[in-house]
């Protein structure tokens, strides 16, 4: 019995040679492999398939746009400026040539307006240049110079005519008519201009101080067409405490000396021949 079973076993089960299956072995991957997908993805409709046609997409239109807003520049200082040539199309200088001060060029007549509000300091209605001496407190001709409420001064020179009522320690406003354009002064051989000029107060006698210290133009450029709260207050106020109040004058300090005439020494008469007659 135990033999038969040893038989029937041995027959359910096909042996090939040398003992081994004759079934083949069920197929894996290789181990470590990585396995390949292969997939093919039908195109749109090509199943046959009925599907409904997508809505199209509603065209939102861009919402029209109003006029720019218009931001105000920030505000720097507690002072407005005003450029101080009015109603008349300029030029000026942006470059330091001989002195710290500008040419506004602009059309004889043309107003020259407070920059800012203050009070009067110097008024010369005088035109005492001549160029024969070059008198450097005579250079600027007819000019006007106020102490801004920031503490600074401002020279207008050049000028054609001072405005009625523009005397010392008259109160004037930003904008106030100060003089008339013009050519006085050593401009006299130039075009009209304004010779504008940023300082600090001083006594007349230090005529070199009133003339220029500070570069002006990037104020000019702020005043014109930016920001008009820029002010020189800081930059002026500290150039004086560096070099003090009334420093030495360095640049054209000196006149020229007039040319000495010779004498002329009066022609000398002979003197007259006497001629006595003696009576015989």
């Amino acid at each position: 019995m135990a033999c038969a079973l040893a038989l029937t076993s041995a027959c359910s089960q096909q042996v090939g040679a040398a003992g081994v299956s004759a079934e083949s072995p069920v197929s894996g991957p290789p181990t470590g492999a990585t396995p390949v997908v292969t997939a093919t993805i039908p195109e749109p409709g090509a199943s046959g398939q009925d599907h409904a046609e997508e809505a199209p997409a509603e065209k939102v239109e861009a919402p029209e746009g109003g006029s720019p807003v218009k931001v105000p520049p920030p505000k720097l200082s507690a002072y407005t400026y005003t450029f101080p040539v009015q109603g008349c199309r300029v030029s000026y200088q942006r470059r330091l040539l001989v002195l710290p001060k500008t040419t506004i060029w602009a059309g004889k007549g043309c107003a020259f307006v407070a920059p800012v509000s203050g009070v009067v300091d110097e008024v010369n209605t005088g035109n005492k240049w001549l160029p024969s001496t070059d008198a450097g407190p005579d250079r600027e001709g007819r000019f006007v110079t106020i102490i801004g409420d920031d503490g600074v001064r401002y020279l207008g020179g050049h000028l054609d005519s001072v405005a009625d009522g523009v005397k010392p320690g008259a109160r004037v406003a930003g904008g106030q008519l100060l003089g008339r354009v013009g050519t006085s002064g050593n401009a006299r051989s130039t075009g009209p201009n304004l010779y504008f000029a940023i300082s600090w107060k001083t006594g007349s006698r230090y005529w070199w101080v009133r003339r220029g210290m500070v570069n002006p133009w990037s104020y000019l450029d702020a005043w014109l067409s930016g920001n008009r709260t820029l002010s020189p207050r800081e930059e002026t106020l500290a150039l004086r405490a560096r070099v003090g109040e009334t420093p030495r004058c360095t640049v054209q300090c000196s006149a020229k000396k007039k040319p000495v005439q010779p004498r002329e020494e009066p022609e000398q008469e002979d003197p007259p021949v006497v001629i006595t007659l003696t009576p015989s």
